[in-house]
């Protein structure tokens, strides 16, 4: 028989190689190299952390998800993102509970896949940053020998830790509350304290510009955050620096980096035209130095990006290009 001439069926007619378990597997294999850097610094202890997070978004979403939603990578990418921002001495079963609660509350109660008003792995976080201030906020200091934990991280659920661990601050930390400026060299490798996947910013640049080189990541959101927290960092200093770091600190210290690149990223929580991808990092920047300068916690990048994820609906509603061929209403009425 031969084949027909003309096959008719249902938008869409064009479809792009690239699937979303492509572009998810994608980002989740770009976090290896991260998940690396942070292996060398704080040894065995921040691979254990990423896995328990990991593992707590994967069951979670096997519970929870429809079915084979695990296949399109989306659990994976949450579970890697809340483990590299935990401190890498936390116990384990807070890292998977934060995960189940990520995958729980920040998407499957919202429909799944492309439904989610906020990002899982952010709201995983804000969980465990509210319910264990203290297990969240203890840095251990980086090297020593691999093997070695950094915390009593196979502490029983709801145990006190029994280890003793070395701690330090982190450097948003030390100049807050002690004005004391952590090198630049050391911000940019990582060699200072802080998250699992925090700390090393070239090792994450590096990985964003791979993404942004293959398609996706949309540039323009870390481009205006960065841009956004040097410049205002800058000015503050200027203005007073002995409350303000100067705008290179702000940009390489703690979790702004992380965030940037793989959180103000989210195809689904940020808007989705270009001007909009603008805005949307303009005052996210802007939240993040306000918060470190000015309130009460040395870091603000969980708490700007879960803001401004709720402005993404207005965002893209006020920043929609012209329909070819029609007028806004304002052009229709002069």
């Amino acid at each position: 028989m031969n084949a027909p001439n003309l096959i008719v069926a249902a938008s869409p007619h064009l479809k792009d190689r690239d699937t979303t378990p492509r572009i998810m597997w994608t980002v989740a294999a770009s976090l290896i190299p991260v998940i690396l850097a942070s292996a060398f610094f704080f040894g065995i202890s921040s691979i254990l952390v990423v896995l328990a997070s990991t593992m707590g978004a994967l069951l979670t979403e096997r519970w929870l998800g429809r079915k084979g939603s695990l296949r399109d990578g989306s659990a994976m990418i949450t579970g890697l993102l809340l483990g590299l921002s935990l401190p890498p001495g936390i116990p384990m079963w807070m890292a998977a509970l934060g995960g189940f609660f990520g995958i729980a509350f920040g998407k499957a109660i919202w429909g799944g896949l492309g439904q989610n008003g906020f990002n899982p792995a952010l709201i995983g976080r804000a969980f465990l940053q509210t319910a264990f201030p203290v297990a969240i906020t203890t840095w251990p200091t980086p090297g020593g020998n691999f093997f070695a934990l950094k915390g009593d991280l196979f502490a029983l659920p709801f145990m006190h830790p029994v280890s003793s661990i070395v701690t330090s601050a982190t450097p948003l930390g030390l100049f807050k509350f002690e004005q004391k400026l952590t090198s630049l060299v050391d911000l940019v490798l990582g060699t200072t304290g802080g998250s699992v996947g925090e700390t090393s910013a070239v090792v994450i640049v590096l990985c964003g510009a791979y993404l942004a080189w293959k398609g996706y990541l949309n540039w323009r959101s870390p481009v205006s955050i960065i841009l956004t927290v040097l410049v205002l960092g800058q000015i503050l200093h200027w203005i007073n620096p002995a409350k303000a770091a100067d705008g290179l600190f702000h940009v390489f210290s703690g979790g702004l980096m992380l965030g940037a690149v793989y959180m103000a990223t989210d195809m689904v929580t940020v808007p989705t035209t270009n001007q909009g991808r603008w805005l949307f990092g303009a005052c996210t920047g802007a939240i993040v130095v306000i918060i470190r300068v000015y309130g009460g916690l040395p870091e603000g990048v969980m708490y700007a990006i879960l803001i401004m994820n709720a402005f993404t609906p207005l965002i893209n509603r006020v920043t929609q290009p012209r329909v070819f061929g029609t007028m806004k209403l304002k052009e229709a009425k002069s």
